[in-house]
């Protein structure tokens, strides 16, 4: 026959045990506390999760299409007035040593750009006409989306390549014969379309002719306006210093040098900014789901007086009482933890996958995410957990 339970057999284990009703008094309750800390760590996880892999596109990008381009474009004179720069520019920065390529480019101002001869003349769409030099893709890292680039047999030619946002504003999906638009008040063919370049936004929004048909067919005057400048990178800030000089040596005020990549860094800067906001968005939401720990716990010691004091008749000391109610606290915030750091891996893992970016998680970010949750529940648990110890087995029992 089973000997009585007894408070002079009971082990501290045994006496655990006779208190295993837990968190199983409000499941309800105890759920939404921890879906409180899961949504807090699963934003805290994703908004990290998401600007890593936003900076490794950025890095990605930047290794491509590389940091040692020097873009050279003609200011403003002392006047206000847009500035000219020498037709000769281009051959003068080809003669610096470290300089490893140059491409130019100039704009049309005169030459808008329809899709036909019926569209009215004030909806030019923000595109813009350019000369380019044949070499002008190979020096930016540009690609084809559709059709070919100028080459010596077309660029004396009625024949355009289009940036891509030009032609979607275009309406045009595919180079070929049949494809043309006007430009300057002549029908030119596309013969390419480009993909976006990260590097060169203006190429988007252009329609690049020959540099010899725009000089004759849209009485371009060959300054151009643009010079893109593939650079040693050991000799970057030397270069860049003298450019300026060798470009226009007469008003070399009046030449802007500037780097493409700065860009794209100030960018990612803006977007850490904004992850900073987002991550304190998420910080309050994991604060309050810590609140909702703390009274959950807190009921939770109101609702089981009873059970707290046959534990206590039972032998069961303040310390085991005090490690039930913290152990539950931190068994709350642990599911949360676990739960929020796979939603916010699916969501980056997801969102990442559909931009078309690597995929990163920071160990440190989850790390940290699982300790936060485990400090939450440590606190939002521990005022419960000292309350329920200091009940009277008395006044526990006593207890409604």
């Amino acid at each position: 026959m089973t000997a009585p339970l007894t408070v002079a057999r009971m082990r501290p284990r045994d006496v655990m045990r006779v208190g295993a009703v837990g968190l199983r008094t409000r499941p309800l309750r105890a759920f939404l506390s921890a879906l409180g800390i899961a949504i807090g760590i699963a934003a805290m996880i994703g908004v990290v999760g998401i600007s890593s892999s936003s900076g490794a596109e950025l890095d990605r990008q930047l290794s491509a299409l590389g940091t040692n381009l020097l873009t050279v474009s003609s200011g403003q004179t002392i006047m206000g007035e847009q500035a000219k720069m020498p037709v000769d520019a281009e051959a003068m920065i080809e003669r610096i040593g470290p300089v490893q390529a140059v491409s130019a480019m100039g704009e049309i101002p005169e030459a808008k750009v329809y899709r036909s001869e019926q569209i009215p003349a004030a909806q030019t769409g923000g595109l813009a006409a350019y000369a380019a030099r044949l070499d002008l893709p190979q020096v930016l890292g540009a690609t084809l989306r559709s059709g070919t680039w100028l080459n010596a047999a077309t660029h004396t030619y009625p024949a355009v390549v289009l940036g891509a946002t030009a032609a979607q504003r275009l309406g045009i999906t595919a180079a070929g014969p049949d494809a043309q638009v006007v430009i300057g008040g002549e029908r030119f063919t596309v013969v390419g379309i480009l993909h976006p370049v990260a590097l060169a936004a203006d190429l988007d929004t252009g329609a690049l002719v020959g540099w010899p048909a725009a000089e004759r067919i849209l009485d371009y005057d060959g300054h151009p306006t643009t010079l893109y400048t593939r650079v040693d990178e050991n000799r970057m800030e030397a270069v860049r210093s003298v450019l300026a000089g060798t470009a226009n040596p007469e008003a070399s005020n009046e030449i802007d040098i500037s780097r493409p990549s700065d860009a794209l860094a100030a960018k990612q800067a803006t977007e850490q900014a904004f992850t900073g906001l987002l991550l304190g968005v998420g910080a309050v939401a994991l604060i309050v789901g810590g609140v909702g720990v703390a009274n959950t716990m807190v009921i939770s010691v109101l609702e089981r007086r009873s059970e707290i004091g046959l534990r206590r008749s039972l032998g069961a000391t303040r310390g085991q009482i005090r490690t039930q109610f913290l152990a539950e606290s931190l068994l709350l915030s642990a599911m949360g933890g676990v739960g929020g750091v796979c939603i916010g891996a699916v969501v980056t893992v997801g969102y990442a996958t559909y931009e078309g970016w690597p995929s990163v998680i920071p160990a440190e970010a989850t790390a940290g995410g699982l300790a936060a949750t485990l400090v939450i529940g440590a606190v939002a648990g521990l005022y419960p957990a000292i309350r329920a110890s200091r009940l009277s087995p008395t006044e526990a029992l006593a207890a409604p």
